[in-house]
C-alpha cells in the first residue's frame, strides 16, 4: 500500500461537487495534457513552484499527506455531511493517477459511513478503474470528444480506454453522470453536439451535464511561467449551449449547464 498521495487542495463546503455540503479532495497529477485545462497546477504528478501574486514569491503546489491526515481532515465535517445529505469528492488532476491510494481512501471513508462521490476522466487500466468505482457513490466522468483521432490531438491520449470504462461503468455503476465541456474550436458546434448525442445514445448515456469553457484558470498558466493556448478566447455562457441542450433531447438524453 502506497503510503502518501500528492494532494493539491483540501476543499471545504463545497456545494458544486456532489450532493449536500461536501469536502473536495484534489489529487496532483494528470496524464492528460488538455490545452484548455483550468487547473495547470494539477498536471505534474509531484510538488512544484508556482508564484503567489499575494505573497509576491514562488510559492510550492502539492504535499505529500498520510491516509491518517487525510481521513482526520475530511472527518472534522462529519457533522455537515450528515445534516445536508453531504459526504466527500475526490477530484485532481486525475484521481486515478494515484489510483491504490484513492481507492483505499474511500474504503475508509465508506467504513466510516460517509457517501463518496469522485470526479474522473476515465483514463486509466480496467482493472483499475473496476476497483475503484466499486468504492463510490456517485461517479461524475468526462467525455472529452467523440473522436479518437481528435481527443488525441486535444489532450494527448486515446479515447478508447475511456470509453471502454465508460461503458462498463455504466453497465455496473447506478449513479452516473457523464460530462462534457464545451470547448471552442475542438468540441463546440452543432455537428460535434449531434454526434455527441449519437454515440451517447449507442452507449445508454442518459444524463449529461455540459460544462461551459471559462477562463479562470488562465493567469495560473502565467504563475508557473506556462504558455496558455486558450488566450483571448471568450468564454462560453449557458445560452450559448442551448443548441446542445434541443439536440441532446431530441436524443432523449436529460442535459443541463453545470
Amino acid at each position: 500500500m502506497i503510503d502518501k498521495a500528492c494532494i493539491f487542495n483540501i476543499q471545504k463546503f463545497s456545494i458544486h461537487d456532489g450532493p449536500g455540503i461536501r469536502t473536495v479532495v484534489f489529487f496532483k497529477g494528470c496524464p492528460l495534457r488538455c490545452f484548455w485545462c483550468s487547473n495547470p497546477e494539477s498536471q505534474y504528478g509531484k510538488p512544484e513552484k508556482m508564484w503567489d501574486n499575494q505573497k509576491k514569491q514562488f510559492t510550492t503546489v502539492g504535499e505529500y499527506k498520510s491516509m491518517e491526515d487525510i481521513v482526520t481532515e475530511v472527518m472534522k465535517d462529519e457533522a455537515f455531511y450528515e445534516e445536508s445529505g453531504g459526504g466527500v469528492t475526490l477530484s485532481g488532476g486525475e484521481v486515478l493517477y494515484q489510483a491504490e491510494f484513492a481507492t483505499e481512501l474511500l474504503r475508509q471513508l465508506k467504513d466510516k459511513g460517509i457517501h463518496t462521490a469522485s470526479e474522473t476522466t476515465g483514463f486509466a487500466k480496467e482493472s483499475t478503474f473496476k476497483k475503484y468505482i466499486a468504492q463510490v457513490d456517485i461517479l461524475y466522468f468526462d467525455v472529452k470528444h467523440h473522436d479518437d483521432a481528435k481527443h488525441k490531438k486535444g489532450t494527448g491520449v486515446s479515447l478508447v480506454p475511456i470509453l471502454n470504462n465508460l461503458t462498463y461503468a455504466l453497465k455496473e455503476h447506478a449513479d452516473l453522470v457523464v460530462r462534457v465541456p464545451v470547448i471552442p474550436n475542438f468540441n463546440d458546434g452543432p455537428e460535434n453536439a449531434e454526434a455527441f448525442a449519437v454515440l451517447f445514445n449507442e452507449l445508454g448515456v442518459t444524463k449529461v451535464e455540459l460544462l461551459p469553457f471559462h477562463q479562470f484558470g488562465e493567469k495560473k498558466y502565467a504563475f508557473l511561467v506556462r504558455d496558455y493556448a486558450m488566450q483571448d478566447i471568450p468564454q462560453l455562457h449557458t445560452e450559448d449551449l442551448d443548441y446542445f441542450k434541443e439536440i441532446f433531447e431530441r436524443h432523449r438524453i436529460s442535459c443541463r449547464v453545470h
